[in-house]
């Protein structure tokens, strides 16, 4: 088929990739070469915030059920979250010195995923879903966390808004539950296997993870659900018992309620990162570095950034162009290159979104209920020669072989399993 880019698009034709891509590269070098020591001292700082507040909690919830305490262990809970996040991006692999654990070959591994990410997702699934598949396909058809593909029954309901607005609430305090660990779990079962085109992503379905016949059902079970619900749940408000029954039932209580907030809390700040009505879904695959790197700031949205207590609120997700751009860098590396890509997206003329996150999550849920829909790219935009006043010629995409776009070939679809990750 043949589309002709819309006005609000027809600037990504002027793009200087190759200008673009010479300065990330020169600010992913520079960045590269001053990781130190100061960021593991960052990442230890960080942690104790989460233990911290941990503490906190478990010492006041025994008292009665409150929202103090539920906040607090739901603030623990949601630092080993980004932690995990950006360690196992190897995000600290290049620090001098580094002990293992803090490293991506340590960090959750083996026995020590319940000392350091114990929480619904597999580590070794959410490694595959996030650091391979999402990130090195974001907003394409291989992508496993396009929102609006996996919400379109929902934008397509005759129901009041409101009512979606309601489904989108439950489901952002569940999400960890019956949408991460699933979904993350069966794009891991379903490596090295073509997916066939047009099939969900999350094949456990809510009525799927029930039939234990399936043995991906049964890894969920054992794995995921059974071992958080029993520890969280069930051990951890049994060793208040000597403090009475009460008690136990208002650490109970107060873990119920974390759990819900966490959820709540990590939908906020990941879910509309990548989700608007300014950010764009992609028809194929990228043909390179410089395609990658343009592409990353196409399909994501940065949130107000600083100071570091708005950070840590926001898991260091707030700087998610730079991190789609060098997914492996320590979370202080972030906030100093920031200001040196917005004003590198703006020298070239790519538009950098930044909006406060509960901006950027009213876009997201505009386009969970129908309301508006994201943009769409069927090839890349490559540059032209026309006059600024000229229609830009149509884009065609070819669906065996490879995209054309004004005269130039890019390349064509990609593998849907194989990373494709620049060079």
């Amino acid at each position: 088929m043949s589309i002709g880019l819309e006005a609000k698009d027809r600037d990504l034709g002027r793009i200087d990739v190759a200008g673009f891509t010479a300065g990330i590269d020169r600010i992913k070098s520079e960045a590269y070469a001053a990781i130190g020591p100061a960021d593991f001292r960052h990442l230890k700082r960080i942690e104790r915030y989460g233990r911290v507040a941990t503490l906190l909690g478990y010492a006041t919830a025994w008292i009665i059920p409150n929202p103090v305490s539920a906040i607090a262990l739901s603030l623990g809970l949601y630092t080993r979250w980004f932690l995990a996040h950006h360690i196992l991006h190897r995000g600290y692999d290049r620090v001098p010195g580094i002990p293992r654990r803090y490293t991506s070959q340590g960090f959750a591994r083996g026995w020590r995923r319940y000392l350091d990410w114990f929480d619904w997702l597999l580590p070794a699934a959410w490694d595959h879903e996030h650091n391979v598949l999402h990130h090195y396909h974001t907003g394409e058809d291989d992508d496993p966390d396009v929102a609006e593909r996996h919400l379109e029954f929902l934008r397509r309901m005759r129901i009041p808004v409101a009512l979606k607005v309601v489904f989108v609430a439950v489901a952002a305090c569940t999400w960890k539950i019956i949408y991460y660990a699933p979904n993350s779990l069966a794009v891991l079962e379903d490596r090295g296997r073509r997916r066939r085109r047009g099939v969900p992503m999350a094949v456990l379905t809510l009525g799927s993870v029930l039939d234990v016949r399936r043995p991906a059902v049964r890894r969920l079970w054992l794995e995921s659900y059974a071992p958080y619900a029993t520890w969280h749940f069930v051990v951890i408000p049994l060793l208040f018992l000597p403090l009475g029954s009460t008690a136990a039932v208002a650490v109970l209580v107060n873990k119920l309620l974390a759990e819900v907030i966490t959820n709540a809390h990590t939908f906020l700040v990941i879910a509309p990162n990548h989700t608007a009505d300014d950010l764009y879904r992609f028809r194929f695959h990228y043909g390179g570095k410089g395609e990658f790197y343009v592409m990353s700031v196409l399909g994501s949205a940065n949130y107000h950034c600083g100071p570091e207590i708005v950070d840590y609120f926001s898991g260091w997700l707030g700087y998610q162009i730079e991190h789609h751009l060098i997914p492996d860098l320590p979370m202080r590396q972030y906030c100093l290159i920031q200001p040196r890509v917005k004003a590198l997206c703006l020298q070239y003329k790519l538009p950098y979104r930044q909006e406060s996150v509960f901006r950027r999550f009213g876009r997201l849920l505009d386009v969970c209920v129908g309301k508006t829909t994201m943009r769409q790219l069927e090839a890349f935009p490559a540059a032209v020669a026309a006059p600024a006043e000229e229609t830009l010629p149509s884009l065609r995409w070819g669906g065996s072989g490879s995209d054309i776009l004004c005269g130039a070939t890019v390349a064509g679809r990609g593998d849907s399993q194989g990373a494709a990750r620049p060079a």
